[in-house]
């Protein structure tokens, strides 16, 4: 069956459907549909036509996508126009997580699965109320519990909820730790981000030439047994001198 023939019943099934329909899952229905045995649709033709339905609806005249989003393929209103339809849901749409909110919720999708313990432990503070608010918005599931942690606590990982909201089709889809820290750092600034001209020629020839000062003789200070200062002794030849002794004057 030619791919052209396929595409319409696809995209039926994908803006038809009230969850995301993997790959896989579009090629049974459309078997099932057409009930071949002989001339089946085969994976690789439904992923070539899903291709060619992305790029068709990736053009300014849609204001929707089809994108591969929280664990399959859907529907999807662009950015663009995301005001727009939050009139229809009221100020519900608009609200976003707290700061508190999205660093548990972060802890969860890094760690996951991780106990509220091990949570708090990494914020330093109690996390019942974001948690339950996550939980809430089912942004997040109890996923079991642990069972090499006494008391059995619950463990905590992301649904898939978590990957609509975020627009990634999985967990594997979220930013490594290391790409977000490169973004953080901040490079310090230097004489050339202040001037066009070079820095020798900006702050002048002669403060890049140090002037050499002469150094004072640095003696020892020292006392002796009855705590009396002994005076220092130079370290240059002292000059012959032209007197003598009087013991050693001629008569």
């Amino acid at each position: 069956m030619e791919i052209s023939t396929i595409i319409p019943h696809i995209e039926v099934l994908i803006f038809a459907s009230d969850k995301p329909l993997t790959s896989l899952d579009i090629v049974e229905l459309i078997n099932n549909s057409f009930g071949f045995l002989e001339e089946r649709i085969m994976l690789d033709q439904v992923e070539s036509a899903l291709e060619g339905i992305k790029e068709k609806y990736d053009s300014e005249f849609y204001p929707f996508e089809v994108k591969e989003s929280g664990g399959g393929w859907q529907f999807l209103t662009k950015k663009d126009y995301h005001k727009t339809i939050a009139q229809l849901n009221g100020d519900k749409f608009l609200k976003r997580l707290s700061n508190a909110a999205l660093e548990t919720l972060a802890i969860i999708a890094y760690k996951q699965p991780i106990t509220k313990g091990e949570i708090e432990a990494i914020r330093g503070v109690n996390s019942d109320y974001s948690i339950q608010k996550l939980l809430e918005k089912e942004l997040i599931l109890i996923s079991g519990r642990n069972e090499h942690s006494p008391g059995k606590p619950l463990v905590y990982a992301t649904s898939k909820n978590f990957m609509d909201y975020f627009g990634i089709n999985s967990a594997a889809d979220l930013p490594k730790i290391r790409e977000v820290l490169a973004e953080q750092l901040v490079e310090g600034t230097r004489p050339e981000d202040f001037t066009d001209q070079p820095v020798a020629e900006y702050i002048g020839y002669d403060a890049l030439e140090e002037e050499e000062t002469p150094k004072e003789n640095i003696s020892t200070i020292a006392v002796n047994q009855d705590g009396e200062l002994i005076e220092p002794q130079s370290d240059e030849p002292e000059a012959p001198s032209t007197e003598t002794d009087e013991e050693e004057k001629p008569e």
